[in-house]
């Protein structure tokens, strides 16, 4: 009970809540407003105005954050114009619906930015046709400017609101990061316990992704103008986050072959338990910062990790070839070791203890944030026929034309509009998420209709309707990325009872009956034309895999460089950490593709097995490529006149494995490189480091030829062999 609790409250301390109740205290203060000085339709119009510019409303930097409002409201005045122009007209109506869902859904060439805007422009049209203009009280101008009125000034209260909310938005995207982090950590280590069931491997490539994620948007905020010392700790506290993240990719190395000895279960089973007590640490951080509350000192568990360094004195001296099983397990205690000195590196920062290293701060926070401006080039990118931007608003725009033609045949079309919200809100690019939001949605309309009727039911005045609609709205606005169930229930709520404002109906059940109905209806066109020109998960695979290679080819030509430690500025280190970003979001995306393409006809389906591979083969990479540059990094003060030949070498091998798995060509012969004498393996990190990154860098040799082999089995027409 303490754990789902503690879950709980993490969740209504989320920066997903605080935005939904933001969100929703607009309105109501827009609304509220409106009602006492002209009155209930007045306020209706201007709450409509106001809640198409909340889609795009999220936790996000100042800096550009009244340019992401914008869009809705600038686009949508027109069109809730148009709409109510034409509403008596049914023909010419439907002719202005078709293309301007074409149009607007156009804007999800813009990806995570433009989705929200598609959201918007269509609600403005399909909110338009709810209002009546027998009701108007006035004149098509007038009704239009209520509903500007509310747009702008929910655009200037939200940018305002988001200023206010922004050093609170830092450490909730701070916390949400840490517990991403330390839910992977706990997957993690799981892994390491050979006594225990192996999660598997989909499970962790997912728990990256969404890590991953959570970082871009954490990094949004948190490096943008680090100027006060709070921000410049939460910002050093990221960039240590980030550090994490690779030591726990990195522990990941020798462990299937350390598993494979059942000597070696007593050690691994103990490093699983501080994994564990690890992760539990990083989630008292971020619950510190969701409840204000002053870090307290963290254990060390260096100690710990170094009886368990004893351990393995007991077990095989040497193996036939390569370091010893007992070498190995030092290895792995040393790299959990880097995950503990990071740790409590946060925990110093957190209290204070340590001043943040303000240049890396300062010179980092440009070239990690996402563009705030709108650039006109994903738009001019998207005219041929495969991309999936132009074919899912051609589908769009067919399923809302198809939508509306039924609406009309219905006896209650004059309501029709909620088969079109249903549509939109359903209606995704990928048949997974429309899956899942179909079932969501009836769901949720059908709990959401019983709640409202209720509502409706006991006659309550207009001005505690005016309190409800926002109150739903802050709800259905706070869970559509995190549960889409519950923003169902709210939504539905919001649409019924603002429609009843609106119209002044008295019949609540009559409307909720249509309702379900028109859900019904409106899910199902959205599932069918899920299947028109469809944009099927193995038409983006390709792009996405030499998306990967060649991040990885890029991200391994910079980490095997000698010249970041030799520079007089930071420059190779943040060229490095860009390639490092490009590598990890590169594998990211080729996993929520595949993960997409699991509900997908299998006849349609990539080849999963070997997807599966690349992107374990490409996260090993990863590992390898940082564990070699961390022991450079330890002998940057040594002679480096012999190892740049085995650098040089090892770089042209990899960028060889990873080009002609691009090109679909053979794999070259593997060449193992030599570096003079081969020494014995001492313990890592401790004494001579040339056999460790010797082997290191074979390794990720061998895992770019792996790489390259996944790719060509990935890319290969159905049909054909792929070339060995």
């Amino acid at each position: 009970m303490t754990g789902r609790l503690t879950r709980a409250f993490r969740v209504l301390l989320s920066s997903y809540v605080t935005t939904g109740f933001s969100a929703g205290f607009g309105l109501m203060l827009i609304a509220g407003t409106a009602w006492l000085l002209q009155g209930q339709f007045v306020a209706s119009v201007m709450a409509v105005g106001a809640i198409i510019c909340i889609p795009p409303d999220h936790a996000a930097p100042r800096r550009g954050k009244l340019g992401s409002l914008l869009p809705a409201a600038l686009v949508g005045l027109p069109l809730f114009a148009g709409v109510q122009l034409l509403q008596d007209q049914p023909l010419y109506l439907g002719m202005l619906l078709v293309p301007a869902t074409f149009f607007a859904f156009l804007a999800g060439a813009w990806g995570s930015r433009g989705l929200p805007v598609v959201i918007s422009i269509m609600f403005a049209m399909t909110f338009s046709m709810a209002v009546p203009r027998h009701l108007s009280q006035g004149n098509l101008l007038t009704t239009c400017i209520y509903f500007t009125s509310g747009s702008l000034l929910y655009v200037i209260y939200a940018t305002l609101a988001n200023a206010l909310l922004n050093n609170r938005y830092r450490q909730q995207l701070l916390a949400q990061s840490l517990l991403a982090l330390g839910s992977l950590m706990r997957s993690q280590a799981d892994r390491f316990d050979p006594t225990t069931d192996t999660p598997p491997v989909g499970e962790l490539m997912q728990k990256q992704a969404q890590l991953a994620e959570q970082l871009q948007a954490a990094r949004d905020l948190l490096l943008e103008s680090p100027r006060t010392p709070r921000r410049q700790q939460l910002a050093a506290i990221m960039i240590n986050v980030l550090e994490i993240r690779d030591h726990l990719l990195a522990s990941e190395l020798d462990l299937d072959l350390v598993r494979s000895h059942p000597q070696a279960a007593p050690v691994l089973v103990e490093m699983h338990a501080l994994l564990d007590q690890m992760a539990d640490e990083l989630e008292r951080h971020a619950d510190d910062l969701l409840f204000f509350r002053r870090s307290a000192p963290l254990n060390d568990w260096r100690p710990a990790l170094a009886a368990l360094n004893r351990m393995p004195q007991r077990l095989p001296a040497q193996e036939a070839q390569g370091p010893s099983l007992t070498t190995l397990l030092r290895g792995l205690t040393n790299r959990v070791g880097l995950i503990n000195d990071e740790i409590l590196r946060v925990n110093r920062l957190a209290r204070g203890k340590v001043e943040p290293d303000l240049k890396a701060v300062r010179t980092a926070w440009k070239l990690f944030v996402s563009p705030t401006s709108w650039s006109l080039r994903p738009l001019r990118m998207l005219w041929h026929w495969d991309a999936p931007p132009l074919r899912h608003a051609l589908r769009a725009a067919l399923a809302i034309g198809t939508g509306y033609l039924i609406s009309l045949a219905l006896p209650w079309a004059t309501h029709g509009y909620w088969i079109l919200v249903t549509i939109v809100v359903v209606l995704r690019g990928s048949l997974s998420q429309t899956l899942e939001r179909r079932n969501s949605r009836v769901a949720g309309t059908l709990l959401g209709c019983a709640l409202a009727g209720a509502i409706l039911s006991t006659q309550a005045p207009p001005l505690v309707l005016l309190v409800v609609v926002p109150l739903a709205q802050a709800i259905s606005h706070s869970f559509a990325v995190r549960r889409y169930l519950i923003t169902a229930v709210a939504a539905t709520v919001v649409s019924l009872v603002q429609a009843h404002l609106i119209s002044a109906a008295d019949g609540p059940m009559f409307n909720v009956l249509e309702r379900i109905a028109d859900t019904v209806i409106g899910v199902t066109i959205a599932w069918g034309f899920s299947y028109v020109l469809p944009s099927w998960e193995r038409n983006q695979i390709p792009s996405l895999v030499h998306r990967a290679l060649q991040a990885q080819a890029r991200h391994a030509q910079i980490a095997l460089s000698l010249g970041q430690f030799n520079a007089v500025d930071d420059e190779p280190e943040l060229e490095w950490r860009l390639a490092r970003k490009e590598a990890y979001d590169s594998l990211s995306a080729l996993v929520m593709a595949t993960r997409r393409s699991l509900v997908e006809p299998r006849a349609v389906r990539p080849a999963l097995e070997p997807l599966e591979q690349l992107l374990s083969h490409g996260y090993q990479l990863l590992a390898q490529l940082t564990t070699v540059k961390t022991m450079l990094l330890m002998r940057r003060d040594e002679d480096q006149s012999d190892i740049q030949p085995v650098l040089r070498s090892a770089t042209e091998e990899i960028s060889n494995s990873l080009r002609d798995g691009r090109s679909g060509g053979a794999s070259p012969e593997f060449v193992r490189i030599e570096w003079g004498n081969q020494e014995e393996f001492s313990d890592p990190f401790v004494y001579d480091l040339k056999p460790w990154i010797l082997r290191r860098l074979n390794m990720a040799q061998e895992l770019a030829a792996s790489m390259a082999s996944d790719a060509r089995a990935v890319l290969k027409p159905s049909g054909e062999q792929a070339l060995p």
